[in-house]
């Protein structure tokens, strides 16, 4: 018995060597003739990121310089017009636009770009030592202020629709004597008696329409305050517990665009 288990423990032994010099040479344990594989297992190549049963393991291969996050980008800038008859003003990253329309001042302290202004008419937004996301907040801030001129000179007009398949939506507006902005309730949404109150952002005005029936309009200069206060009115009517596949009344935006073409 103990010569038996001797035998078997040494064929054991061996057919383990055979399988550890297969798998290191990359090759089937099928081609040394011995049936190392247990049943239903593939055979599957270790990768060169992967350790291997000898326990070498290869390096992986180094990222492209493009890729590398630690990649800084020596100067950056972006460039921006500034049209006759607006006056923009920055002082400490906090911008003052100036135009027809009224005043806009809005507080870009917590991005690290700086400004200049080399020309009367021209505004340079530049980054130094920048990452790829500090690069992209460039961009952004040139549309912040574009945004600003484009709102002190021409204004911002959202057009807002009922849509109802059988209860009518109600709508009445009021401008809150101790705040200064107008309130909005909406009534007889799907039927229900809850009056559903809504703000508006400083800045906007809102009526309906003369002309169209069922219809919203909104204005106001700053492009932010417009286009919150639209959401606002649109999510505040929302079919809940129902498929808003079917359900579809609600109050939705149907125009966007700028008081003075």
């Amino acid at each position: 018995m103990l010569a038996d288990r001797a035998a078997i423990g040494s064929e054991v032994g061996a057919v383990e060597k055979v399988r550890e010099v297969a798998l290191a040479s990359d090759l089937p344990a099928e081609c040394s003739g011995l049936a190392l594989h247990k049943p239903n297992s593939t055979y599957r190549p270790a990768r060169p990121h992967q350790r291997t049963s000898l326990g070498i393991a290869e390096p992986p291969r180094p990222t492209h310089p493009r890729q590398s996050p630690t990649m800084r980008y020596i100067h950056s800038q972006e460039e921006l017009a500034i049209p006759a008859g607006v006056k923009v003003h920055i002082k400490t990253r906090i911008v003052t636009v100036e135009g027809p329309r009224g005043k806009l001042v809005n507080n870009l302290g917590h991005l690290s770009v700086s400004f200049s202004t080399p020309e009367k008419d021209k505004i340079f937004v530049e980054l130094h030592h920048g990452s790829r996301k500090n690069v992209a907040t460039l961009r952004t801030v040139r549309t912040i202020i574009n945004n600003m001129i484009i709102g002190v000179t021409k204004g911002y007009k959202y057009k807002m629709r009922y849509v109802y398949a059988h209860f009518p939506i109600n709508v009445n507006m009021e401008k809150n004597k101790e705040t200064g902005l107008w309130d909005v309730d909406i009534r007889n949404y799907l039927g229900e008696k809850i009056i559903r109150k809504v703000s508006m952002q400083p800045g906007v005005d809102i009526l309906a329409s003369k002309n169209v029936k069922d219809q919203l309009e909104l204005t106001g200069n700053s492009l932010e305050n417009v286009s919150q206060s639209a959401a606002n009115i649109q999510q505040m009517c929302r079919a809940k517990n129902k498929d808003i596949r079917k359900f579809l009344d609600g109050i939705y935006v149907s125009e966007r665009g700028n008081i003075e073409d």
